[in-house]
Order: C-alpha cells, then sequence, then structure tokens
C-alpha cells in the first residue's frame, strides 16, 4: 500500500469535503417560483421545503377553489425546477470528481 493508496484516501476525503459543502449550499439556497403573473409566489428552500406562499387576494375566488389550486402547483412546480437547475450535484461533472469515479 504505497504512495497510490495515500492518493487515494487523499482524494476520498477531498470528494467528502465537496459533498458535505454541496448539502450545505443546498440547505441555504432558496427559490421562489409564481403563477398567474404574481398571484401566486412559493418560496422553497433548497431541500423543497416550503418557506414561504404568498396568494394574492384577487385571486381567492370560492367559487373557483380549483384555479387557485392549480396556480399553487405550477407556482411549486417552477420552484422545484429552480432548485434542480441550481443544485450543486446537477452541475458536478465526472471531470470534477477526485478520482476519474
Amino acid at each position: 500500500m504505497g504512495s497510490g493508496y495515500s492518493k487515494m484516501k487523499k482524494q476520498a476525503k477531498l470528494f467528502q469535503d465537496q459533498m458535505a459543502k454541496m448539502q450545505e449550499d443546498m440547505q441555504k439556497l432558496e427559490v421562489s417560483g409564481s403563477a398567474g403573473n404574481g398571484l401566486v409566489e412559493i418560496t422553497l428552500t433548497g431541500e423543497k421545503e416550503i418557506k414561504k406562499l404568498t396568494i394574492k387576494p384577487e385571486c381567492v375566488d370560492p367559487e373557483d377553489v380549483e384555479g387557485l389550486q392549480d396556480l399553487i402547483i405550477v407556482a411549486f412546480n417552477e420552484a422545484a425546477k429552480k432548485i434542480e437547475e441550481n443544485s450543486p450535484q446537477n452541475n458536478l461533472s465526472m471531470g470534477s470528481l477526485p478520482f476519474g469515479l
């Protein structure tokens, strides 16, 4: 177990550190999605938990609850898509792995 093993061990530690940093970044990430020209807006954490939900009063129609539900779903999905696009794991290329996994 010569220097090759030592090098792999260092690279594995580097990879673990990078993964921990990415997880920390995802916990800090917040993105928003909106629907209906801003009638509904949702802010999600990087872990896809709702942090904030804003519904403008003019959007609330007791006769059209389904319409409001659809706007909430669209806003959530837009924010969730932004999380995927901003995810460090999504931007991780095989070339950036420390030992070419």
